[in-house]
């Protein structure tokens, strides 16, 4: 056998993930030790890994960097936990696992909100680069850190770091198309309910305080429904969750009918189902009496309508991180990426019913 051919026949993480049926992020996780994988998970991944002789990340990846540690960090914005409910960021975190795995390196979760010394931050943990994800970093601590340590960097949707390649979609364009589908259809009452802040919180009234707080996604898109309704205000659903959204709309529904929007603008599709489940707990019928778009073009499960949203390339998100990363480490230039969006008509919106 040639060198050639024992290096392509040398079990990778994606074979793991495979054998075990699971995704290649969640495979990486529980091989790590970091993150929040189930030990049921976790047994099945280092059986897999066993069975298929697969030891950790291939000695050629850390050659290729030098001795280096062949891991890479993907820093969250939120909690690992809170993250983790996420299936954008799974998808994300999929594609880019999938892109490493190639290379033979690891995937090491970090957490931007992460406190005490006992945690891995980007301060002390041992990686040879590092994706931000949706990260609105304080260029005075953690950005100058990775920039001390001579750390490559690339952002997926995160704040711009300089010289270092973005990995991004078109947020505000996106939103714009689905403010002009309402607006062609009559809507002037329009509501947002966005993002979460940089620390999900509660949902709470949108404020110009909060939108500066908000992570880059959430203010983008945010622009895109200004730019169809130039005074569109709502509130912060607090997380990309079908509960915090459901209590965001429900702050903007149970009010004087002459005061209701006749349509929301969600932030993201989990978002949107908690809107039409809070429009149904109050009596109200989607798209009749509220309609309601998303952002995402992922599947929600229970809603019994299609919902009207743009998707979004989430899986080609993190594998175009991962190629980046590839290229940095190798000694290459790498280039951001900026993806476009689709437009999806579903069954969520109608002529506001007044007209």
């Amino acid at each position: 056998m040639t060198k050639a051919q024992r290096a392509s026949s040398r079990p990778t993480l994606a074979h793991v993930a495979a054998r075990a049926g699971v995704s290649p992020s969640t495979a990486s996780i529980a091989f790590s030790g970091q993150g929040p994988v189930s030990d049921a998970t976790k047994t099945k991944v280092l059986t897999a890994a066993s069975e298929l002789g697969y030891v950790g990340p291939d000695p050629r990846a850390a050659g290729l960097r030098r001795g280096r540690s062949g891991i890479v960090g993907a820093v969250l914005a939120a909690r690992i936990g809170v993250s983790f409910r996420d299936p954008v960021l799974i998808q994300t975190l999929d594609g880019l696992a999938e892109e490493l795995s190639s290379l033979g390196a690891g995937l090491l979760l970090m957490s931007e909100s992460a406190e005490g010394s006992s945690q891995v931050t980007v301060a002390n943990a041992p990686v040879d680069a590092v994706v931000l994800l949706g990260c609105n970093f304080d260029p005075g601590q953690s950005l100058d850190v990775l920039t001390r340590r001579g750390i490559p960097m690339v952002a997926i949707e995160a704040e711009p770091t300089g010289a270092s390649p973005v990995i991004s979609v078109d947020n505000r364009g996106g939103t714009r198309l689905l403010a002009e589908h309402l607006r062609d259809l009559g809507h002037e009452r329009v509501s947002l309910i966005t993002l979460g802040l940089e620390r999900p919180t509660e949902p709470r009234e949108l404020t110009p305080e909060c939108e500066r707080e908000s992570v880059l996604p959430a203010r983008e898109r945010m622009q895109g429904a200004r730019d169809v309704f130039p005074g569109i205000g709502g509130w912060v659903a607090g997380a990309s969750r079908v509960e915090a959204g459901k209590r965001a709309a429900r702050m903007l529904l149970d009010v004087d009918p002459s005061k209701r929007p006749t349509a929301i603008i969600a932030q993201s599709d989990l978002i949107a189902a908690g809107a039409i489940a809070a429009a149904r707990e109050l009596g109200l019928d989607v798209p009749r009496d509220l309609s309601v778009v998303g952002f995402d073009g992922i599947r929600v499960d229970n809603l019994g309508l299609r919902l009207t949203t743009v998707r979004q390339p989430t899986h080609e998100k993190g594998a175009a991180a991962g190629r980046a990363v590839i290229a940095l480490l190798e000694g290459r230039e790498a280039e951001s990426t900026a993806f476009s969006v689709e437009f999806v008509a579903g069954e969520t919106v109608t002529p506001p019913s007044a007209l």
